[in-house]
């Protein structure tokens, strides 16, 4: 249960950092409202995985999900560039996060 909480932090994650795209520096309220709960969701749901998962792993897991997702997002939404150097770097990071799993027990 531990890591869908992780997994679902992580998303959290992802919807504040895209959420801040949309707030054009906190000055329109229905996206400043939700990248604010959405960072209070994903800080809450990596506190309680924390719980009984190491923090390293935990910390790790969760940004790399957020950077993958935001970077992906990036990409969908704003255009920001696909290059393979990008997606292969992208593609190691999702490396590193299925290896933290793997050598996790929990």
């Amino acid at each position: 249960m531990a890591w869908v909480l992780l997994a679902v932090a992580g998303l959290f994650e992802v919807a504040w950092a895209i959420g801040l795209k949309y707030t054009e520096g906190f000055t329109r309220v229905g996206p400043s409202v939700f990248t604010l709960v959405s960072m209070v969701a994903s800080v809450v749901l990596l506190g309680v995985a924390m719980k009984s998962l190491p923090v390293g792993t935990s910390y790790a897991v969760w940004v790399g999900v957020g950077a993958v997702g935001t970077a992906i997002l990036g990409i969908v939404l704003f255009g920001e560039p696909a290059s393979a150097g990008r997606l292969v770097s992208l593609g190691l990071i999702v490396a590193g996060i299925v290896g933290l799993k793997l050598a996790t027990p929990g």
